[in-house]
């Protein structure tokens, strides 16, 4: 029996697993419930998870090399309205991103590697990550040692997504920048509050709030190179208290994603240049503090292509790769990435019916659970592979 059979045959699992998640969704860094849940199966495994930071780690195999197998299991603080009966109750978190599906799968994938542990040629190193959508569970998790003990040799991760391909699409990149960087950013503006009706009194923030995002947005039309791809995005303009009192501070809060190193080294430095003059300009200052910053995916060539391999090893119907991916968002997995040769892989996951046609962060997002055996099947298939062809 194949991997792709053995998951098969653990479809009720995988699907408990998943709902478990998706029902008691949690966002950001400290995940009491998903940490708890993925040690207790671990444990029902026969591994022996152990907390990394605020993420789950486990070790399993002969020595030797070693491949990193990661999964985020973070969900989005919005309100979900897929109509599931395994919905989020809460109102305030939903698994509107398929983190749910990537650490049920991972759970699975360690199962069935367990069941074959004294067959393996090397060592297996799971890495279940919190708060992937605020990009800190990577460097958290990296600040408390995954990637040390064993060190891995090789590392792989999967992205499940909602969409028109078929169930068994898989998407990748060997060739370039697969995601953009991006960074968070917040503009603190300083000026000086009046009464609204005396404005001449006053430094207005909100004014130098304007005038700073329309500076900004020239940064992308008038000084990046057009042959990169630099996006800046404000999210968030927070300003008074009242309509006849301007305040003494503004703040703006956005995002900048470049997909090339040097356009971003330039828009760094740019963005804090242009807010700090600007807010000069009318009478105040402006302090640019980058919050979150993580560089762009570049998976390693040679592993994406031997990774694609495994997959097509495996009787998965439907099957069909899709090279050359690139996308504007982004991923912290780029963190081990540039750390540690890497392969990242989208999974088809479809729409679940004629009532799902909605994109992932989407508050009605479905994703199909078929995909759950195939995702579990590439996990535990390219880790054996891997581990013979570099004993």
């Amino acid at each position: 029996m194949n991997d792709y059979e053995r998951a098969q045959a653990l479809r009720g699992e995988l699907e408990e697993n998943r709902r478990y998640f998706h029902m008691n969704a949690e966002t950001g860094l400290h995940m009491p419930k998903a940490r708890a849940y993925v040690m207790k199966k671990l444990k029902e495994y026969g591994l022996e998870p152990r907390e990394c930071g605020e993420g789950v780690t486990a070790v399993l195999g002969q020595g030797g090399r070693t491949i990193l197998l990661r999964a985020d299991m973070d969900a989005l603080p919005m309100p979900e309205e897929s109509g599931l009966s395994f919905a989020c109750p809460t109102g305030e978190q939903a698994h509107t991103c398929g983190h749910d599906f990537h650490a049920a799968m991972l759970l699975t994938a360690a199962k069935l590697l367990k069941e074959d542990e004294a067959s393996l040629k090397g060592t297996v190193k799971f890495m279940f990550q919190p708060a992937e959508e605020t990009f800190e569970g990577s460097r958290n998790m990296i600040e408390h040692g995954i990637l040390d003990a064993p060190k891995p040799d090789a590392a792989l991760a999967f992205h499940v997504s909602p969409g028109r391909l078929p169930i068994g699409a898989y998407l990748y990149n060997d060739s370039g920048t697969m995601m953009f960087s991006v960074d968070i950013f917040e503009i603190r503006i300083q000026g000086r509050g009046s009464h609204g009706a005396y404005p001449h009194l006053s430094v207005d923030p909100i004014n130098i709030g304007v005038h700073i995002h329309l500076a900004l947005q020239e940064l992308i039309a008038r000084e990046s190179d057009p042959s990169d791809a630099c996006l800046l995005t404000i999210g968030q303009f927070a300003a008074g208290s009242a309509a006849n009192i301007i305040p003494d501070t503004a703040v703006l809060r956005g995002t900048m994603r470049t997909n090339r190193k040097e356009a971003r080294e330039k828009l760094l430095r740019r963005v804090k240049e242009v807010s700090k003059a600007t807010a000069a300009v009318y009478g105040g200052k402006a302090e640019t503090v980058f919050t979150c910053s993580v560089p762009t995916l570049v998976c390693d060539s040679a592993l994406t292509k031997e990774i694609v391999g495994y997959m097509q090893e495996l009787p998965v119907p439907g099957a069909a790769g899709y090279p050359n991916v690139a996308a504007s968002a982004s991923e912290d997995f780029a963190l081990i990435a540039e750390r540690v040769p890497s392969a990242f892989v989208y999974l088809s996951a479809g729409y679940l019916d004629e009532r799902g046609d909605y994109p992932a962060h989407n508050s009605k997002a479905q994703f199909n659970e078929d995909v759950l055996p195939i995702g579990a099947a590439y996990l535990a298939h390219s880790a054996v592979r891997w581990l013979e062809d570099h004993a």
